[in-house]
């Protein structure tokens, strides 16, 4: 039994470092042993949908980061409306950059990328770089997402933001982008949180659109109804 034991575990070490799901089935029948792996698939990030369709992104490999997966950015962007016919987007707490290039890949315009980790930095710059992404269409900026809020006179019709869950400064957010003008009239908010976080139906002039709960992730999405 020791060598199935063996097995399982160089099997089971393969797949935590692939970021694969692992089963494994062992029987014993007259000390004959039979293990049979099954990787259900990497959790790789990919672009859903648009030009880049497909296109794999790296992910950024500290275990202080949480990448919207794959599913959950597929809803989010189907409840958005799919497709944009141009605009500016914002990816706040921007992580690889998945968001902010699926709103590329969609039909938006440009994408301004702000994250303040250097290993996060390098690798939006890495994904932008493999889809040949540049200036002015995505622009980096390696600071602080509340410094960026609060010295920026730009508007956008799509901010996304994906803050650290422990971080609870929602209201900052909200606040920062609605006393500074940065949503253009009938631009959209999207926070990201967990499931148990309550964020105001109305903010000046942000209403709730719509609220995505999926598993421990939720989504609130806001409409500025501004004149």
């Amino acid at each position: 039994m020791l060598k199935a034991y063996v097995i399982v575990g160089i099997l089971t070490k393969y797949a935590s470092n692939a970021h694969v799901e692992v089963d494994v089935v062992c029987q014993s029948d007259f000390q004959v042993i039979m293990c049979i792996f099954f990787a259900k698939g990497q959790n790789m990030l990919r672009v859903i949908s648009g030009i880049y369709k497909s296109r794999k992104l790296k992910e950024v490999k500290t275990e202080g980061t949480r990448p919207t997966t794959d599913k959950n950015k597929e809803v989010l962007f189907n409840t958005l409306g799919q497709y944009f016919a141009g605009g500016a987007c914002l990816d706040l707490f921007a992580g690889s950059g998945a968001l902010g290039i699926e709103a590329i890949s969609r039909g938006f315009d440009s994408c301004d990328f702000v994250e303040n980790n250097f290993q996060a930095v390098n690798t939006i710059k890495a994904n932008l770089l493999s889809l040949e992404l540049k200036q002015p269409i995505a622009n980096v900026y390696k600071t602080d997402v509340f410094a960026f809020l609060g010295s920026k006179d730009s508007q956008y019709d799509l901010i996304i933001a994906d803050p650290p869950y422990q971080l609870n400064r929602y209201q900052d957010l909200l606040d920062l982008i609605t006393s500074r003008q940065l949503l253009n009239k009938g631009g959209i908010i999207v926070l990201e949180s967990d499931n148990h976080t309550d964020l105001p139906q109305e903010y000046r002039d942000l209403v709730v659109l719509k609220e995505k709960v999926l598993g421990s992730t939720k989504f609130t999405i806001y409409i500025n109804k501004g004149e």
